[in-house]
């Protein structure tokens, strides 16, 4: 029986309350799920939250989830997408400087400008650094 792998981006938002839980240790031992955390932040109000990968089965996932809503952690799915323009873009690298994930880089020696949607975590910083609109959120 073949198993239903899937990989999705998720925000996980927590309350000082929460802020000493094991969040990840979770994930990985009681869901068998793989995090790749991409950005995380605590301010010091103790509020924070973790921009992850989460890879696992679909069914491991969904109940992963569930127990983190349980532990009052707000889960916000990123299912938004952003395109870039290519034919737009004038290669400025504005968008590099503020990409999170790396999604947005200079390829080098041409010094050009590289997008890898897998790696996009639609965190929309880019559209607001482009100078020429060639970054959109594709919905």
């Amino acid at each position: 029986m073949t198993k239903n792998m899937i990989s999705k981006n998720v925000i996980l938002r927590f309350s000082p309350e929460v802020v000493g839980e094991p969040i990840v240790y979770l994930l990985v031992k009681e869901f068998d799920l793989v995090p790749n955390i991409i950005k995380a932040s605590v301010n010091p109000d103790k509020q924070g939250y973790i921009l992850l990968s989460l890879t696992g089965e679909e069914e491991n996932y969904k109940a992963s989830l569930k127990r983190l809503e349980e532990l009052g952690i707000s889960v916000q799915c990123l299912m938004e997408r952003i395109k870039w323009h290519e034919e737009i873009c004038t290669q400025c690298g504005a968008c590099t400087a503020v990409c999170p994930s790396l999604a947005l880089s200079i390829r080098r020696p041409e010094m050009a400008i590289r997008f890898d949607s897998d790696k996009c975590v639609a965190c929309q910083m880019c559209i607001q650094a482009c100078p020429v609109n060639a970054v959109t959120l594709d919905l």
